[in-house]
């Protein structure tokens, strides 16, 4: 079950990653701006939400999470099924039985009944296993393990749910800022085709110029919608993964400051497979593969108890309708001779379970290491990325005030004016998304190695 959960979170990541990539064309029906009673969701639509936030949230709230914590309530109960084979079973019995024929003997032309014709029986009964040579005490190691699986399976659930908080907080801080650029461009633009347009009527500018302004001015104006769009979206998925109305409004903070985890590169393998969820979920099949063998070779071993009833009861000589208190007691041993192959299949299947629980557990360790080698790759190439686009737009600006000079002194028309204005806005665009790419790679890198988000 907690892996079909996080499946489904790992496709609805990877769904978050190419829209924003792509800036996808969707088309949004309802209106954002709707407003909601609770004080979490008056909070989202005054101020704006750390990461913390909203990861505490999901994690405390999201009835995935509080699903696949009652895979620990069932386990517990599962423990506590096993241990009842160390408790007695007591209970109250009472029957009738009508005979028929009374069984009797004749003794000089006297006739004996052997037993009443009615019987009646009331009894307290107490059955307790002194000793089952294993049987009870493998069942209860191996459901206290069934549960560290089901523990290993929510902290798995959460790190996956907290990567897509993440790679979502992330896009909607790329989509804020790169709106806002987009409006500063498009704020420079429109000056200037007023600017453009008074030449014009002066005869100092021509139709060509201001037509191929108001083409920039209808490209940057596409592009916000693309960017809203996205932006929009992205605040769905929030709302979704913390409860709220899908219109509630939303901010985030720009957060870009992270730590990179304090590990050299050679050992954030060995560290990886030491911490790894995925890691330990696989250990722990491999070892609840082989206790279950244990335990169903447990099922050949004898089993010994005692018993002991007490009750009232006719049938009794010399007087069989009399109700008589009565007792029995005593031991018996139980021990397996043929079982129908039964328990011998359940080993064959349970041989095969630890074998392919072993070839999981070296496919989980080649993953990793792919995941962890491509994890410190990306990390390594943004940090590359940050220091050319830092670089492109600091000669972006110098362009563009050279620009400046040369357009007043006439050197050079609007339109490259215009081109030099709108380098500095794409190598804006291209060193926010090397920063954000930045961030989100560390925290990969961070669940990459198994350190924990939440």
């Amino acid at each position: 079950m907690n892996n079909k959960l996080i499946e489904k979170y790992r496709n609805h990541r990877l769904m978050i990653i190419y829209l924003v990539i792509g800036f996808s064309s969707v088309f949004f029906i309802e209106s954002y701006g709707q407003m909601i009673n609770s004080d979490f969701s008056n909070k989202l639509t005054t101020d704006s939400l750390s990461l913390n936030q909203i990861i505490s949230s999901v994690i405390q709230n999201h009835p995935s999470v509080k699903e696949a914590e009652e895979a620990i309530n069932a386990a517990d109960a599962k423990i506590n099924i096993a241990k009842a084979g160390y408790l007695p079973y007591i209970n109250v019995t009472g029957s009738y039985t009508r005979i028929g024929p009374v069984p009797g003997i004749e003794f000089n032309n006297v006739k004996f009944q052997m037993a009443p014709e009615n019987v009646y029986n009331s009894s307290l009964n107490y059955n307790q296993n002194i000793y089952d040579f294993g049987r009870t005490s493998r069942d209860v190691v191996l459901q206290k393990e069934n549960k560290n699986l089901a523990q290993n399976s929510i902290d798995q659930l959460k790190q996956s749910m907290t990567l897509l908080v993440t790679s979502t907080f992330y896009s909607l801080v790329y989509l804020q800022d790169a709106l806002a650029i987009k409006n500063d461009q498009l704020k420079t633009l429109k000056e200037h085709l007023d600017f453009i347009e008074k030449k014009k009527e002066t005869g100092s500018a021509t139709e060509y110029e201001v037509l191929s302004t108001q083409v920039k001015i209808s490209n940057v104006e596409s592009q916000k919608i693309d960017l809203e769009t996205a932006r929009l979206t992205m605040i769905s998925v929030i709302n979704s993964l913390l409860g709220q109305p899908e219109t509630t409004s939303i901010a985030v903070k720009k957060e870009l400051n992270t730590h990179q985890p304090q590990i050299v590169t050679d050992s954030l393998l060995s560290y990886a497979i030491r911490n790894r969820d995925e890691i330990k979920i696989a250990y722990e099949r491999a070892k609840i593969a082989n206790l279950t063998y244990q335990f169903i070779q447990a099922q050949y071993n004898p089993m010994l108890g005692i018993y002991a009833s007490a009750g009232y009861k006719n049938g009794y000589f010399p007087d069989l309708n009399k109700m008589t208190a009565n007792y029995a007691a005593g031991i018996g041993l139980t021990i397996p001779i043929f079982n129908a192959t039964k328990i011998k299949n359940n080993l064959r299947l349970t041989n095969s379970q630890i074998q392919s629980a072993n070839y999981e557990l070296e496919v989980v360790k080649r993953n990793i290491t792919n995941e962890v080698v491509q994890a410190n790759a990306n990390l390594s190439a943004s940090q590359e990325k940050i220091r050319q686009f830092e670089l492109q737009l600091s000669q972006a600006k110098k362009a563009l005030s050279l620009a400046e000079i040369s357009y007043k002194s006439g050197v050079i028309t609007n339109l490259d004016l215009m081109d030099a204005t709108t380098a500095v806005s794409e190598s804006q665009l291209s060193l926010l998304k090397a920063q954000i790419d930045y961030v989100v790679n560390s925290y990969k890198l961070k669940v990459a190695i198994g350190e924990k988000l939440y």
